[in-house]
């Protein structure tokens, strides 16, 4: 049977029709890697349906509530477009800049780490834009965009390799994310963006944030966040080693 990742992606998100869906279903059972590839997608959308459906709901901003007309006037119609651009608009800024500004700060800076992570960690072909296999040039580059020296730790103590990275839009301009796996398929990302510390104080912090655990600390002028499907004690000894290896 010839079946693609649009396929497997169409049949996670009900998009089949019942022959077709039969027939994936029965594939899968035959095939335990491409179940573990629909589980995980079905995952990654329930992460994605709990961190975006709350700002959906959010009720229209003042300014629109007041511009509000009947039904039967057409300039009804156009509010209710605006709003509908406006919400579409939160949900792609949510992840990419954060909602408001008391989102923004160490918070804001765990949430973008779990949307990168969620976001990517399910790639199959695609998990990186640059392979570890072009680290210097990969490191160079991330460093140059972020405006400041940016490192990718090496986890093989921890058991993780370092599969590549790639560049992401943050609230602060450029951020970095590099991806870790482990010989089992678990996978660790590291979320790199440019945050000037607000206080002295540089300790791990710690959120769960949708599914993804997070680590996420300030040193100098630079955010960390480390993410993962690790329990709390695990991933703190990798972020710990993360922290020596970027403070030798």
């Amino acid at each position: 049977m010839n079946v693609n990742e649009q396929d497997l992606h169409a049949y996670v998100d009900g998009q089949l029709d019942p022959a077709r869906n039969a027939e994936i279903a029965a594939y899968l059972g035959a095939n335990p890697q491409a179940l573990a590839r629909v589980e995980a997608y079905r995952k990654q959308n329930q992460m994605l349906h709990a961190l975006f459906d709350p700002t959906l709901e959010e009720p229209l901003p003042a300014a629109l509530q007041r511009r509000q007309r009947p039904r039967s006037n057409p300039q009804w119609l156009r509010v209710a477009a605006m709003a509908g651009t406006l919400a579409l608009g939160l949900v792609v800024g949510y992840g990419l800049r954060g909602v408001t500004a008391p989102a923004m700060g160490p918070m804001a800076l765990s949430k973008q780490a779990a949307f990168a992570h969620v976001a990517f960690v399910p790639e199959v072909l695609h998990p990186v834009e640059v392979s570890a296999q072009q680290e210097a040039h990969l490191v160079n580059w991330l460093s140059k965009r972020l405006g400041g020296d940016v490192r990718a730790p090496h986890l093989s103590g921890a058991g993780f390799e370092l599969m590549g990275g790639r560049l992401l839009p943050s609230d602060a301009g450029p951020a970095a994310q590099f991806m870790y796996q482990d010989n089992r398929g678990q996978r660790l990302t590291l979320y790199v963006k440019r945050e000037p510390a607000r206080d002295a104080g540089t300790a791990f912090r710690f959120a769960k944030e949708k599914g993804a655990s997070v680590f996420y600390w300030i040193d100098r002028d630079f955010g960390y966040a480390l993410s993962g499907d690790l329990p709390k004690g695990e991933l703190l000894k990798v972020a710990e080693t993360v922290y020596r290896q970027l403070n030798p």
